[in-house]
């Protein structure tokens, strides 16, 4: 499996050093946005496989940031893990609206969250697989139907 990408969007500290401690073990890359509007700017830079977005954040929420990700097509395919404090069902029912992939309530249990993070990255990951084995059979498809020729 190639090195997955991690965009964790928190805008408290304290969080984000505790999503980065118990991911440390993972190979992975991991990037940090502390509000809505920077987290669209480095999921456009870092490219992310999955995002860990808090909901209660400055600037853009995270439903607005998720709804945006999941409507555009270049961002939609990035997977999207809803960390927060927020348990209502009315927040999960939000969160779903706005597209995300999962939800975790904190307090964070570090083997719940690297089970849900190592499964959604197994998803993106055969995902993609399968995408790249589409195109080529469309390529081959296309490569072998022969050109019509009128006379």
């Amino acid at each position: 499996m190639p090195k997955s990408r991690i965009l964790i969007a928190d805008d408290n500290p304290t969080n984000v050093e505790l999503l980065e401690a118990y991911l440390a073990d993972m190979d992975c890359q991991i990037a940090v946005a502390a509000d809505g509007r920077q987290t669209l700017e480095k999921v456009a830079e870092f490219q992310p496989d999955l995002i860990l977005l808090d909901i209660m954040m400055p600037k853009l929420s995270g439903f607005e940031v998720c709804k945006k990700l999941k409507e555009d097509p270049a961002t939609r395919h990035i997977m999207v893990l809803m960390v927060t404090a927020l348990g209502e069902p009315g927040d999960i029912e939000r969160a779903v609206a706005a597209g995300c992939d999962d939800f975790l309530r904190k307090p964070i249990n570090k083997y719940a969250l690297v089970k849900r993070v190592e499964n959604m990255l197994k998803l993106r990951h055969v995902t993609d697989e399968l995408e790249r084995i589409r195109r080529y059979i469309d390529g081959v498809e296309d490569a072998s139907v022969p050109e019509h020729r009128s006379g």
